[in-house]
């Protein structure tokens, strides 16, 4: 093995070993979330503040970017710069538009008088979802310094590999959003 495929296992390895820690950051928040789900404090539920409709375009969105995502990752292993560069600025555009979305959902809802602060419940949802949202913004800075120094540099095996960790991880967090769409806003609004 090669001093760079080395380095690129121990990148692997360790990315992965980090996805776990994820894995168990949001089973934690979603074990929070069901415990407190109920706990509303005589304030309002999921029912009576979850927009289906809005939450299917925030889903429709993350998952349109995911699909780009993958497609950047496919034209940049084949050597297609320009489809690279097209389909990454779709995969980014579209998850600011996310961020765009979710922090319009949180100022709403705070502006309507539902804070984190008002109940369990509300509290749960919006360190969960916002927990998300943070790694959105990450996923954004990471997938914007790759596109800058892939941009500035030939896209080598090493930069590659890279922007194959990021491609995971915003997939990642797609998996993630599809059990909070399930188990917050679905089943929530039935709450």
């Amino acid at each position: 093995m090669s001093e760079e495929e080395h380095k690129q296992s121990s990148a692997r390895l360790g990315f992965w070993l980090y996805l776990m820690t994820d894995i168990m950051l949001f089973a934690s928040l979603f074990a929070t979330f069901m415990v407190l789900r109920h706990a509303t404090n005589g304030s309002v539920g999921g029912k009576d503040i979850f927009e289906l409709p809005f939450v299917l375009l925030e889903t429709g969105i993350l998952l349109t970017s995911s699909v780009a995502s993958g497609i950047a990752y496919a034209a940049l292993k084949a050597g297609k710069m320009s489809h690279f560069r097209a389909f990454l600025a779709v995969t980014l555009l579209l998850g600011v538009w996310f961020i765009g979305l979710e922090l319009s959902e949180f100022s709403k809802l705070v502006n309507e008088g539902y804070s984190w602060q008002t109940s369990a419940f509300l509290s749960s949802f919006f360190v969960l979802v916002g927990t998300h949202g943070l790694h959105i913004a990450v996923g954004l800075l990471w997938g914007s310094v790759l596109a800058w120094t892939i941009a500035r540099r030939k896209a080598t095996p090493a930069l590659i590999h890279k922007f194959g960790l990021f491609s995971l991880f915003w997939h990642f967090l797609d998996i993630v959003w599809i059990f909070i769409f399930t188990i917050v806003y679905v089943f929530g609004a039935k709450l």
